[in-house]
């Protein structure tokens, strides 16, 4: 049975320089803004559309060494990007992971991040909600910490 976790992050970034920054920009900002967990993602194959697969390899001191992801769904118009976990990192306990990001506009001319998470457990596997929520607070962080470059940086993208 999947697991399915919704999460919204405000940001006082405009929807799409936020969508720019994160998603089509983010193979060299995420490095950047969190070098000690983010070493490095690089495009393994594919030109970063749908099906185009990356590896990113973390930090020391990381559980996992590294993970790669299939690039599933990128409308740039609608600022909404999706992939899916396809090896390493906590395959070992799923059979799955995907997520989906939707960046839309809020009222006062920032943005809000929706992210959907679905984690689709091995049968035998037990996944504890430490773990999940350790997850959500790890994909948070890396949008404030986007946010928070480009914030200082506005000439960013």
């Amino acid at each position: 049975m999947a697991i399915t976790y919704d999460m919204e992050i405000p940001s006082s970034i405009s929807a799409d320089k936020m969508f720019k920054a994160f998603v089509l920009e983010g193979d060299s900002i995420i490095p950047k803004v969190l070098p000690h967990a983010i070493t490095s993602v690089e495009t393994l194959e594919g030109d970063g559309g749908v099906g185009t697969i990356k590896l990113t390899t973390f930090g020391e001191g990381s559980v996992h060494k590294s993970v790669k992801h299939r690039v599933d769904g990128l409308d740039k118009e609608n600022f909404t990007y999706s992939y899916t976990i396809i090896e390493g990192g906590a395959l070992d306990v799923f059979e799955s992971i995907s997520y989906h990001i939707k960046i839309v506009a809020s009222p006062d001319g920032g943005s809000i991040c929706k992210n959907r998470s679905i984690y689709k457990p091995k049968c035998d596997a037990q996944v504890s909600e430490d773990e999940i929520k350790a997850g959500k607070e790890r994909a948070s962080g890396i949008f404030k910490k986007v946010e928070a470059y480009l914030l200082a940086n506005p000439d960013v993208c």
